[in-house]
């Protein structure tokens, strides 16, 4: 499908397969946006199956055309240049000391009011946690970390940059077109996309040092729109270990992260508590019962795992 799909339910987001990691977090990522820019809209979010997947159909109060939507996204995406969310560093190796500092300056901030504050501490929130530290003395961050500085890829660096350089033609590119694949690789990918696992071992040339990763094989828009998701999916300690939303295990083998696809229209709010539902981590029968009782009609469920130094994603499988 090339072309967006107006319904009289919403507008499909045809370019978006809830089946993709990057694509689910991209989608989180466009209703956060757009429930932040169009506060008294209602905006509100389902899935349903077209053209051979789960795509997700967005719907407001106010009637919208695709257009209004890209230009809206494009303009309040803006207001992320140079924010101080994304200013911790290149990467999440502080210490917890620092984190706390930088947390708690966002705290205060929020509560007197400053929206730029809110911001931030919802992204401390879904970075790491101060009241836990590992051996080198850092913070435990998230488990959606995929780089931490190896190979000159850094994880906030690389969202600085994709802030920097999204357009609103790459963001109609990511919801209302099939993914080409098109953007520059390097330095412009957080590695969410299973299609990110480029190893040598399975290409003509060392994916480290191929020229075509400088001009095509990413979707920019789809990990400027993920990075907004970040707030939805927060970190809480658990015993002596950090914990992110929707995941299960921390292991290079044994970390895995479960979404849910939905069939009703449902809020920001509505959504992250789905998001958080422990029978998610991994649902029986009964569980998936309870759950299509909240309008939950899928599951899928990805592996992170770790390949020499970077972390990756595997393609998901569908488990109900």
């Amino acid at each position: 499908m090339t072309t967006e799909e107006h319904t009289s339910a919403g507008i499909v987001l045809s370019g978006l397969d809830a089946s993709n990691p990057l694509a689910f977090l991209a989608a989180l990522g466009t209703l956060r946006t757009l429930s932040l820019a169009w506060p008294d809209r209602n905006v509100r979010m389902a899935w349903r199956q077209d053209a051979g997947a789960w795509r997700p159909v967005v719907k407001a109060s106010v009637a919208s055309v695709a257009g209004e939507i890209i230009d809206t996204l494009h303009s309040h995406l803006a207001t992320m240049k140079g924010h101080c969310a994304l200013s911790l560093g290149d990467d999440l190796k502080v210490s917890n000391h620092f984190f706390r500092q930088h947390a708690r300056k966002a705290v205060v901030g929020a509560h007197s009011g400053s929206a730029a504050s809110r911001t931030t501490a919802a992204f401390a929130a879904s970075f790491a946690c101060d009241a836990l530290a590992n051996n080198q003395g850092t913070v435990q961050d998230t488990a959606l970390r995929t780089m931490s500085g190896a190979g000159h890829q850094h994880f906030l660096k690389t969202m600085r940059l994709i802030v920097e350089q999204t357009t609103a033609q790459h963001l109609q590119e990511t919801l209302f077109e099939l993914w080409k694949y098109d953007d520059p690789l390097t330095n412009l990918t957080l590695r969410w996309d299973p299609g990110d696992d480029s190893r040598y071992a399975l290409q003509w040339r060392d994916p480290s040092g191929d020229p075509d990763r400088k001009v095509r094989g990413g979707m920019l828009g789809a990990n400027r729109l993920a990075i907004e998701a970040l707030p939805m999916l927060a970190c809480a300690p658990i015993g002596t270990r950090l914990h992110t939303i929707g995941f299960a295990g921390r292991g290079s083998q044994d970390c895995f992260w479960t979404w849910p696809i939905w069939n009703c229209f449902i809020c920001l709010d509505v959504c992250g508590s789905l998001l958080a539902k422990p029978s998610l981590i991994d649902p029986d029968a009964q569980d998936a019962a309870r759950l299509r009782a909240f309008g939950v009609v899928a599951a899928f469920r990805s592996q992170r795992i770790t390949v020499g130094k970077f972390r990756n994603f595997t393609p998901a499988t569908a488990l109900f």
